[in-house]
């Protein structure tokens, strides 16, 4: 290849390079500007491909997808003094890049600095003028909506940046403040299981004493329903006796007459000396009991 090859393969080298380093492409997730010997001279490049003077103009892009921030875990007070150890985060993106470059100079890091900065105070102010109740559970959600609102009017005006939420990960006691609500918590705890217990034991001794007067009343009726049977039944027997005795009285005679001699030889060393001319024996001297 003689020398105007060369000179040719060199030149259109050179183009090649030229057309290369003209042509910027800013994707779908991303806005850039243009700087022109450090000056900003086009702001909200749209995502695409587009051309620069090479060596001239400087191209930087932004992330405008939405980015999280966590933020370190900082004490503040409520409105009693109390100190509580709070850990949040922040979701933000850029909303208008030129206020956004100008503002930052397109330093994330310096954005989520003066994000830091501005969240910060707003919790403190927040957490200031309400209680530890308040903060813990009653009014979360109303804190952090208020806080967002005031943090994303100063932070679109100043930064360019959209705050579009602010959110409360973990509220935790210092370490004494801890032990201090966990003992009151206990002593408390302790009291309403005491009530609950006094009641518990007033209810039983109700139910025992309930119980005891039941059990006597119900004996009572019971031992009143036993005599009335038990007299019934003796004034049935002393008819029936009465009935048998007056239908046959020599019967009735030789029946108890056995009875009574069961019950008088009942023991083998029983000794009885008795006439043997007595009305008791005259059933063993004539089992007709003739005298």
């Amino acid at each position: 290849m003689g020398p105007k090859g060369v000179l040719g393969l060199a030149g259109a080298l050179i183009v090649v390079l030229l057309v290369l380093s003209s042509v910027f492409i800013i994707p779908e997730t991303h806005r850039g500007v243009k700087l022109r010997f450090g000056e900003l001279v086009q702001t909200d490049i749209q995502a695409g491909i587009h051309f620069k003077v090479p060596v001239i103009d400087q191209i930087r892009e932004f992330d405008i997808r939405v980015l999280t921030m966590d933020l370190p875990s900082r004490q503040y007070l409520t409105i009693e003094k109390k100190p509580l150890d709070v850990d949040s985060y922040v979701a933000w993106k850029i909303r208008d890049v030129d206020q956004f470059y100008r503002a930052t100079g397109g330093d994330e890091r310096r954005a989520e600095t003066l994000i830091l900065s501005r969240v910060d105070n707003g919790l403190r102010d927040e957490f200031g003028v309400r209680t530890m109740h308040e903060v813990v559970s009653g009014q979360r959600d109303e804190l952090m909506h208020a806080l967002r609102d005031r943090a994303n009017e100063t932070a679109v005006k100043e930064f360019g940046i959209e705050i579009l939420d602010i959110r409360v990960k973990a509220i935790e006691f210092p370490g004494a403040v801890s032990e201090n609500v966990y003992r009151r918590m206990a002593t408390e705890r302790h009291k309403l299981a005491q009530e609950f217990r006094s009641r518990g034991q007033e209810l039983a001794e109700g139910i025992r004493a309930d119980a005891d007067r039941q059990q006597t009343v119900t004996l009572a009726n019971a031992f009143a329903e036993a005599e009335k049977t038990r007299g019934e039944g003796d004034g049935e027997a002393a008819r029936i006796y009465a009935e048998a005795y007056g239908s046959n009285e020599e019967f009735y005679s030789f029946y108890r007459s056995l009875q009574a001699y069961e019950k008088t030889f009942a023991g083998k060393d029983d000794i009885m000396v008795i006439d043997s001319d007595s009305a008791f024996m005259k059933f063993l001297k004539d089992p007709a009991g003739a005298k």
